[in-house]
């Protein structure tokens, strides 16, 4: 596409409409990029909400994805085309060497209800304002999107699991560490006033 694109680019609606069936998955796996990079703070949370409103949108059913009128004429010139195609190839290449389509249920359209909810939860987690909050989640909507893209159901169940172990270490393990941290704060504490 960044090859084909004038000079000028193309606009978000315009890239939608040519990745057809791919749109939710392509526009998911763009925005999960930048929160799989490590203590990258303040771009995750902007993009996780784009995340969460074409997640939602695939949960809802919808063919295609809908963007307010303004954002849609929004432009990504050829250079820009360009640099996401090479980012997106830096960091998250290597998984096209052993993706192909396989299990192609699980990225049928009543499937890909299901995986939109659960996408959709995953982006959600990106905004807990906690260090390494962005990395893994977004590292699972990555995988999961990319499987969607090429029809490579192992890819979403993979990318659905490392989500689904990020909650759980988010909701059973966060407030176990939270709790022995304010523990080990009201020793110090303690240990401090009494010397």
């Amino acid at each position: 596409m960044a090859e084909r694109a004038p000079e000028e680019g193309l606009s978000l609606r315009a890239i939608l409409d040519q990745l057809d069936e791919s749109a939710f998955g392509a526009g998911l796996f763009f925005l999960a990029l930048p929160c799989c990079i490590p203590f990258l703070y303040g771009v995750p949370q902007i993009v996780s909400l784009p995340m969460m409103a074409l997640a939602g949108q695939m949960a809802a059913g919808r063919e295609l994805p809908w963007m307010p009128e303004k954002f849609g004429q929004r432009k990504i010139d050829r250079n820009g085309l360009t640099q996401m195609a090479k980012g997106g190839r830096k960091w998250l290449g290597w998984i096209e060497t052993f993706t192909k389509p396989r299990l192609t249920g699980i990225t049928g359209k009543k499937s890909e209800r299901v995986v939109g909810l659960f996408l959709c939860v995953f982006s959600a987690s990106i905004l807990v304002p906690l260090p390494m909050t962005n990395t893994v989640p977004g590292f699972g909507v990555a995988l999961a999107s990319f499987g969607l893209i090429n029809k490579d159901g192992i890819l979403v169940i993979l990318g659905i699991l490392v989500g689904l172990a990020w909650i759980f270490g988010l909701v059973v393990l966060g407030p176990v560490a939270l709790l022995a941290l304010i523990g080990a704060l009201k020793d110090w504490l303690v240990g401090f006033t009494t010397s």
